[in-house]
């Protein structure tokens, strides 16, 4: 009898995968990780990276002492015999490489099309989540509602939690997890056509990185793949009918679900609120008469409207892979929700003040605004094309008075003197490191006692910060050293 084992999932991976030329567009985040996997999997793997800087250089020296070729400084040009391209999300699809690829009839991947590539024969099902805004808080209550059911998880995907990490199996060829709670943003979705979730949901629809797809429609049908092949449940927005219509266009399995949720009264097949309770008539015995009690409005932290829909949305997903109505509950009571989304700072003289930096486009803002009456609003940044005029219009009742920081505040400035004309307005011209104690202290003198000053900038945070967490911590910073001084 020979003593030779049975080859398991890693080497029928290593035989699929052995010596095949791959071409790993970009380094970074996923790029990296994509590299790695493949050369560990016996991949003759080539990066190639538009820049050559110092970074790039330090992280090409760790990737070829593990036997992977790095060419920096040039992206455009197709290494020969490269027989498939994996890409990391940033890459635009008019990039010279990939329009190389396509002429040669090389298939383009991305970094979630990889990992759904390299799943077991028996790995565990995706509950994944897209949409414009609330991905992330809604993939990490899913996730905490997964726990609390006992279930094996993670959240994964555009959260930063590296999806081939998760989908891999051990060195023992069993499975790490049960169920996945997976993140999944516009780009990546474009590059993965063979994905097929158990469920999944689509939050919202607003537009964002037309730069990248290139018009609305294409933005909207890339954010669509996310509910092809899906076998249980489509989650939509009942609020947002462009999340709906892209269920009616799905091409499921037999026997998928629609399944809507609201923040007002849910009907048959949706999740909804009632009397201060998240409550389920989808998946219950009789829809048509019967509400399954999830959770109380003040188990979400924090109870904003937009917040509850994340919770509903994540509430569904779960309930669609079975789990019972107290985990959903256990859940949202031991979930937290990152740093900088609407995350309260302090109070200071009977005026709350909040840290939603994460709000970069109108929409997210929008959601912010309406959790907070009256307000004193921070906001400004880099508008990435964006205009201002209906998110002021519609937000104009609720400001006490506005504070405008960062490169774009004109345009914020425009859309108040045409929507909110009665409104008082501070516009700082100021850059430097001192810009945003200046802007928290001239937003506490115009507001009064049951204010909210809320910084939700509408913008990016490039033209000031490294990035929104940094924008969000010179806020919070400031707040404490205004609190320091009122105690």
């Amino acid at each position: 009898m020979s003593g030779r084992q049975p080859a398991g999932p890693r080497a029928e991976l290593r035989e699929r995968w052995h010596g095949k030329r791959v071409t790993v567009a970009g380094l970074g985040v996923s790029g990296i990780p994509a590299a790695r996997a493949l050369r560990d999997l016996g991949a003759v793997v080539t990066v190639v990276n538009d820049g050559d800087d110092e970074r790039a250089r330090t992280q090409a020296a760790e990737l070829a002492d593990a036997g992977v070729t790095v060419r920096l400084g040039d992206g455009a040009t197709l290494p020969e015999g490269t027989e498939l391209v994996v890409t990391t999300p940033g890459w635009q699809p008019d990039k010279p490489l990939f329009l190389a690829a396509a002429e040669a009839g090389v298939p383009i991947w991305g970094d979630v099309e990889l990992a759904w590539q390299l799943r077991g024969p028996d790995a565990a099902p995706w509950l994944a989540v897209t949409g414009t805004n609330g991905k992330t808080t809604t993939v990490r209550m899913l996730a905490a509602i997964l726990r609390a059911a006992g279930l094996r998880t993670e959240a994964v995907g555009n959260i930063g939690v590296s999806l081939l990490d998760a989908v891999l199996p051990d060195e023992n060829g069993e499975e790490k997890y049960d169920v996945l709670a997976v993140e999944l943003s516009s780009y990546q979705l474009h590059w993965a056509p063979s994905l097929r979730a158990h469920s999944a949901a689509v939050l919202n629809i607003a537009p964002d990185h037309l730069d990248w797809h290139g018009s609305m429609e294409a933005y909207t049908a890339d954010k669509g793949r996310i509910y092809e092949g899906n076998t249980v449940a489509c989650v939509y927005n009942v609020a947002d009918k462009a999340t709906e219509d892209l269920v009616r266009r799905a091409d499921v399995e037999e026997g998928c679900r629609a399944i809507g949720f609201t923040l007002g009264t849910p009907g048959p097949s949706q999740l909804g609120v009632v009397e201060g309770l998240l409550v389920d008539r989808a998946f219950v015995e009789n829809r048509s008469a019967q509400a399954q009690e999830l959770a109380e409005i003040s188990d979400v932290d924090p109870p904003a409207p937009h917040n509850i829909a994340n919770a509903l949305a994540a509430a569904a997903l779960a309930r669609a892979y079975g789990v019972a109505p107290a985990a959903v509950r256990d859940g949202l009571r031991a979930f937290r929700p990152d740093p900088h989304r609407i995350e309260h700072i302090a109070d200071i003289a009977g005026v709350s003040y909040v840290d939603d930096s994460k709000a970069t486009n109108t929409h997210a803002t929008e959601a912010s605004l309406a959790a907070y009456d009256p307000i004193v609003w921070i906001a400004g940044g880099l508008a990435k094309g964006a205009s201002f005029d209906e998110l002021v219009e519609r937000s104009a009742k609720r400001l006490r008075g506005v504070v405008l920081i960062g490169r774009d505040r004109a345009l914020i400035a425009e859309a108040l003197a045409r929507h909110a004309p009665e409104v008082p307005v501070v516009d700082l011209e100021q850059t430097d490191t001192g810009a945003m104690s200046a802007a928290v202290r001239a937003a506490a003198r115009l507001a009064e006692t049951g204010d909210t000053v809320l910084l939700a900038p509408a913008c990016a945070s490039m033209d000031m910060f490294v990035n929104y967490n940094k924008r969000g911590e010179a806020f919070a910073e400031a707040v404490r050293a205004l609190a320091a001084e009122h105690a």
